[in-house]
């Protein structure tokens, strides 16, 4: 039987007494460590249980599929790691946000981003979910990054503010998933002064 497409749709929370957070973000990082190692597919609740040490119907009175709990983790890590700056400039704030997510790439969950990465091509279903939950997110807020440059007068009439967004993106993802290249902040200057700057700002 097909599984049903991942709608997005937020689960009815479960009765009975209050979920402990922190036993939650113990839960999703072990998943994270688990998918680090051994990738998404053969990702399941039963080893992230005994990652975590914990019984496996506390994972599922918490999340009802190992897919709940992946895309829970990613929208998770979006909202911890994804930071928001209002530097008062274009480049500052391309700066600030690319720096933050080169640091979270680079750090202990990148490898199990790019097991997850590397998954989305083979499952639709994840795909689906990844895009409307941790990649919606990276975008939104590079797109509010060029709105308040916008309002400060820092972007040129005509500038392509989708390519933008696309970039940023993908250039940190490309050096992680197939160059290997560091992640620095050499690198990430480079990209914003050299790229990005250039492309969408005034007089450039």
């Amino acid at each position: 039987m097909a599984t049903p497409v991942y709608s997005g749709a937020t689960r009815t929370p479960q009765r009975g007494r209050p979920r402990d957070a922190s036993r939650d973000d113990a839960l999703r990082q072990a998943a994270l460590e688990v998918m680090a190692e051994v990738g998404y597919r053969a990702l399941t609740m039963d080893a992230v249980a005994a990652r975590a040490r914990a019984g496996k119907a506390t994972i599922y009175r918490r999340w009802e599929s190992k897919l709940d709990l992946v895309i829970d983790t990613c929208t998770q890590l979006a909202q911890r790691n994804l930071a928001e700056p209002d530097t008062g400039s274009l480049a500052g704030d391309l700066r600030e946000f690319l720096s933050s997510f080169a640091a979270f790439l680079s750090g202990p969950s990148g490898k199990a981003a790019q097991a997850l990465v590397g998954e989305l091509p083979h499952e639709p279903e994840l795909a689906t979910a990844f895009r409307e939950t941790f990649l919606t997110a990276q975008r939104d807020v590079l797109r509010r990054i060029l709105d308040r440059a916008e309002e400060r007068g820092e972007l040129r009439q005509d500038a392509p503010r989708g390519m933008a967004v696309e970039i940023a993106g993908a250039a940190l993802i490309y050096r992680l998933m197939l160059t290997g290249d560091p992640l620095d902040l050499p690198f990430v200057d480079r990209v914003v002064e050299q790229v990005l700057v250039p492309l969408v700002a005034k007089g450039q």
